[in-house]
């Protein structure tokens, strides 16, 4: 990932809290015939040091998990909150009118060597995390035991799992850091002033990472 130092995070606990925060990324592996990509939620495990392990399941069906070339690693990619940034937010634009439109937004990938398993009892533990993870802030949260015993073996001869230990974190808070205080205060400004899940989401990134404040 192409990181300028100023968009650059290495806090490894920041980086784990933002994988948990957003659980759905993209693990890809080259395969027999090429890179081949599974959109999947993942956990993030802190051990080993210093950047822990990525686990999730595939489809049994999907070719991915039969050849991943042994010698290359896995990359797992998520993108948290993202958003368009208008020119037209920036004093620079009234100053100047240099200016250009761009994206803010956070990202994370992970290398590491995929490690794919078939055991019933790991998949199990695995699929009860994911589930739990999931459901915990439901006020009923459903369960895997709440289904038949049968049906969810079933269920899992239709998975395999995988694990990534990590060898390699990146992470990308790109949120007008190489923008003036004032060009940073007006995104903010036009954040607010254009309310969506996305745009207020950024701002919250944003506001603790300014320069100025923090």
């Amino acid at each position: 990932m192409y990181l300028p130092t100023q968009f650059r995070e290495d806090d490894v606990p920041a980086l784990h809290a933002a994988i948990r925060q957003i659980a759905f990324g993209s693990l890809v592996t080259l395969g027999l015939d090429g890179l081949i990509a599974s959109h999947v939620p993942m956990l993030i495990d802190p051990e080993p040091a210093p950047y822990g392990t990525l686990l999730g399941h595939v489809a049994r069906a999907n070719p991915q998990w039969r050849s991943p070339a042994p010698d290359v690693d896995a990359l797992a990619m998520f993108v948290g909150p993202y958003t368009y940034v208008s020119p037209s937010w920036y004093p620079t634009k009234r100053e100047t009118g240099k200016v250009v439109p761009t994206w803010n937004y956070v990202a994370i990938h992970a290398y590491g060597p995929a490690r794919f398993f078939e055991d019933a009892d790991r998949l199990l533990a695995l699929v009860t995390r994911l589930t739990e993870s999931h459901e915990a802030a439901r006020a009923a949260p459903w369960a895997v035991s709440d289904a038949p015993a049968d049906f969810v073996r079933a269920q899992l001869r239709a998975i395999v799992g995988f694990t990534v230990p990590i060898t390699r974190l990146e992470g990308k808070w790109k949120m007008s850091q190489n923008r003036n205080e004032a060009d940073r205060a007006g995104v903010r400004d036009g954040l607010a002033r254009e309310p969506s899940p996305a745009n207020d989401a950024v701002a919250a990134v944003m506001s603790p990472r300014d320069p100025a404040g923090g």
